[in-house]
């Protein structure tokens, strides 16, 4: 036998360690195409965190930890995250149970059993394999032996209909939860003394509320039994890209149908925690298939609708980490006779971003009118359109057309045949309780003159659901108004297909009445938010569900309350002591009333009135911050409230033109120039105007604007080279689209007024991203119904539906940490699909019109 050179050695023991899982810099496990994160992610309520689970550019896996449910969902308890280290090739991370944080509190109040544990978590990487070990520093309480246990949730959108064995018996993922049923005592009824005081409270009576049906904060009295137990578990044993194997060195395994509990669920894989077990309570080995070799398929990313001629084209080549543009791309023309390439481009490369490597595919020169797609090696892009009227239709008009009718409250929605939605919440609203209500609603005494519980008056009329939540919050409602109207005040468009009649309660899409579309869902926000300042004396936080069961409603709006005044199911109204928001509002408002004008101006009198008291009540705070140079340049409340107002004062003085909002703007200006990042875009109308004026005092601020402006605009340029996609990009763990639309939006502002400073490129790039160039391999169009591919699977009114709303934008990729992007077809990730009011869809539409109008 010939004896291997030291050489041979050194590259075979290369080889052999490369099989090997391995901590990366970026904090978790790789393999080849796989990826196992351990607690970056703390977001459980969106089934992202804990154990983390990624096979070949597919997230599979999620919420690895440790639960008190079997299926847990929204609103069950979570434990606290402490610290999390390396430990050589570990990953430790140390967890406490309860949270006290959100006990009876908070956005989503939750219920903490009596429990008091600390726990750790530990994940290393052991050759081809990882193994997980959960120590405890006590035993579970016997109260809830067999309800403590850890827990693993399989992605299911990608599983109804595959195939899983448990140790060698075989079974399918149902395409819905079936039963029988188990049934056992509920965690609550053993609830913990956790609440802190001082903190906002919802009271357990009302949150638990026994004997009135299902309840989504109660999670673990009704189950659907086990699909299978043992103690080996083989997820997708047909698929070597998504093979999964488990197995419990403790308790046994058991499969669980989260769907049956919550129908925003997951598939569970579940471990108990034995009595009396502390160390090693939970010890499972973690082997997922490793395909050998794998590497990632280029992904192309171009707008899903397409470019103008004039328009810069550059498609995103983005590839694997150890990939590089190594071929020329073509651009493909597509005819009657087939498809021919008429154009090779070299791609450019641009570096790393997350963890891919990217380049850049120019074919600007490209401007003869037609359909293309681009081809890279193995991958091709959807055909998308060149023309001159790529904008025109189809594009913007969704979201008037569509989406915001739909969204319509206190309507019934018709299209044709269809219904979407009846006459809703006509029984609109009842004081709120002073409490902690569901989404951040927190109602405080002595802000009303009704008592808790009192019928409101005159305020079921106008608004809109904000996205799936069905309440009406006053950002929403203002905001979207404000957008509205900026959007005609800017490029005046013109469409009516939709008749709205507020008396008779009656949307009919696609039946014009003469009145344009635009305005009329500027007026229907506007309705709700004067209605509801006339009813109270000052501005609502918002309309919201009182009962949780209410509150994640599927299906139609009709159906969250009887439509009868004064009967228990009827909303709450709350009010709020806020004054950066009741500035915002004025701002809002103000800016609401000029698109108004002439299209219904006893409403428009009314927006504007409700602006200048809100202004004269809360517009001199500001006033302590400006003398001592603090204010909205620095952070925290001081700022949003200096940047609200003069907002306020911006729009007060562009739509009344009164000497008082002139000299406000003169003598707090300090504030805009400190602040250029949330001042700059509303004060530059102004700013513009006042270069010619007559005014000495009005031409130094414009001049001081300008030289601010030019040093804001080199940092917005610092900001949208850091992506290949030319936007300020910080991936979070929500989508990215609204944020990015907002920025363009403002952006816009500033390109239109000063283009010899602020180029147009990023609010057109914005919208690219919108449409479909973002990161990751789902390069789908926000924008549902919008362009070739776009995102038909979306949270709104529509969730259970796994449909969409032409029009509605969704949040959009999303990044599980550090550095994956992910958007999935799954109507239940809201980080990632949700729809929303008060931008999102009118923000696109708006830039949309905006490119339209630079365009041509």
């Amino acid at each position: 036998m010939r004896r291997l050179s030291a050489l041979a050695i050194l590259f075979l023991s290369a080889a052999l360690c490369a099989q090997d899982f391995q901590l990366t810099p970026g904090g978790y496990f790789r393999q080849e195409g796989v990826d196992v994160m351990a607690f970056s992610d703390f977001y459980p309520e969106g089934h992202q965190s804990g154990i983390v689970i990624i096979m070949n550019d597919n997230r599979v896996a999620s919420n690895g930890d440790l639960r008190f449910e079997p299926t847990p969902g929204q609103w069950q308890p979570v434990p606290r995250k402490i610290a999390r280290r390396a430990d050589g090739n570990a990953i430790v991370t140390q967890m406490a149970w309860p949270d006290s944080t959100r006990h009876l509190t908070g956005k989503n109040p939750m219920v903490y059993p009596d429990a008091v544990i600390n726990y750790s978590v530990r994940l290393e990487a052991v050759g081809d394999h990882l193994e997980l070990t959960v120590d405890l520093d006590r035993p579970i309480p016997e109260a809830f032996i067999g309800k403590a246990g850890f827990n693993l949730e399989l992605f299911p959108g990608a599983l109804m209909g595959k195939p899983w064995l448990m140790d060698g018996r075989g079974g399918i993922y149902p395409t819905q939860p079936n039963t029988p049923l188990e049934l056992s005592e509920p965690n609550h009824r053993h609830t913990g003394d956790f609440f802190q005081a001082g903190r906002p409270k919802f009271e357990f009576d009302r949150l638990i509320a026994e004997g009135e049906g299902y309840n989504p904060i109660v999670a673990d009295d009704i189950v659907a039994a086990p699909y299978a137990v043992g103690r080996t578990f083989i997820s997708r044993p047909d698929d070597p890209y998504s093979k999964l194997c488990i197995e419990s060195l403790t308790a046994d395994l058991k499969l669980y149908d989260g769907r049956l509990n919550h129908n925003n669920g997951w598939f569970v894989l579940r471990s108990e925690i034995p009595a009396g077990a502390t160390r090693g309570a939970v010890r499972w080995i973690i082997r997922p298939n490793i395909v050998k070799g794998w590497k990632r398929t280029p992904v192309l990313q171009v707008s899903q609708v397409g470019y103008h001629p004039a328009q810069a084209k550059v498609a995103i080549l983005e590839m694997d980490a150890r990939d590089s543009a190594d071929s020329p791309a073509e651009v493909l023309l597509v005819d009657a006779d087939g498809e021919r390439t008429v154009l090779s481009v070299t791609p450019a490369e641009w570096g790393q971003f997350l963890r891919y490597n990217y380049a850049k595919i120019d074919f600007s020169s490209l401007r003869e009118p037609g359909l293309y797609r681009i081809r890279y090696k193995d991958s091709v892009t959807p055909v998308f359109r060149i023309a001159e009227d790529v904008f025109d239709r189809g594009v913007w008009q969704p979201v008037v057309e569509y989406f915001l009718p739909n969204q319509m409250c206190h309507m019934r929605v018709n299209e044709k045949y269809r219904v979407w939605h009846d006459t809703c919440h006509l029984d609109d609203a009842r004081m709120a309780l002073n409490e902690n209500g569901f989404d951040r609603y927190v109602q405080e005494p002595g802000l009303s003159k009704y008592a808790p519980g009192e019928l409101v008056p005159g305020v079921a009329v106008g608004g809109w659901h904000d996205a799936g939540d069905l309440d009406v919050r006053i950002e929403s409602q203002a905001g979207e108004s404000y957008i509205l109207s900026s959007i005609y005040e800017q490029f005046r468009p013109s469409i009516d297909v939709t008749s709205i009649d507020f008396v008779w309660r009656v949307t009919e899409i696609h039946e014009p009445d003469g009145r344009n579309d635009i305005l009329q869902q500027a007026e229907n926000g506007a309705l709700s938010v004067v209605a509801a300042y006339q009813a109270l004396g000052r501005p609502y936080r918002g309309i919201i569900a009182s009962k949780l069961r209410q509150y994640v409603i599927l299906g139609d709006a009709a159906a969250q309350t009887d439509g009868v005044p004064g009967t228990a199911d009827d909303r709450w109204i709350y009010t709020e002591d806020n004054p950066s928001r009741d500035l915002q509002t004025a701002a809002y408002m103000a800016g609401s009333s000029r698109g108004l004008r002439g299209f219904n101006d006893t409403l428009a009198t009314r927006c504007l009135e409700m602006a200048e008291a809100l202004f004269d009540w809360r517009g001199g705070l500001v006033s302590g911050a400006a003398r001592s140079g603090s204010g909205a340049a620095s952070s925290g409340v001081d700022g949003q409230l200096c940047s609200a107002a003069m907002h306020a004062a911006t729009e007060l003085f562009l739509t009344t033109g009164r000497q008082e909002y002139h000299d406000y703007i003169l003598s707090h200006k300090e504030l805009i120039f400190k602040d250029m990042a949330h001042s700059a875009w509303f004060t530059a109308r102004v700013a513009k105007a006042w270069e010619s004026s007559k005014s000495r005092k009005e031409r130094a601020f414009a001049r001081e604007f300008r030289q601010a402006l030019v040093s804001y605009g080199a940092e917005l340029a610092v900001l949208s080279a850091e992506t290949p996609y030319g936007v300020p990009y910080r991936p979070g763990i929500w989508g990215a689209g609204w944020t990015i639309q907002k920025f363009a939006y403002d952006y816009w502002f500033l390109a239109s007024a000063y283009p010899d400073i602020v180029p147009m490129d990023p609010v057109l790039d914005a919208l690219n991203f919108v449409l479909g160039r973002h990161p990751g391999s789902n390069t789908t169009s926000f924008a549902s119904g919008v362009g070739a591919v776009s995102a038909t699977v979306a949270y709104g009114t529509n969730r259970a539906d796994w449909s969409f709303i032409p029009g509605g934008v969704i949040s959009g990729t999303t990044i599980i940490q550090p550095d994956f992007p992910e958007l999935k077809n799954f109507p239940f990730l809201w980080q990632q699909v949700e729809y929303v009011m008060g931008g999102g869809s009118s923000h696109y539409m708006f830039l949309v019109l905006a490119a339209q109008q630079y365009l041509n």
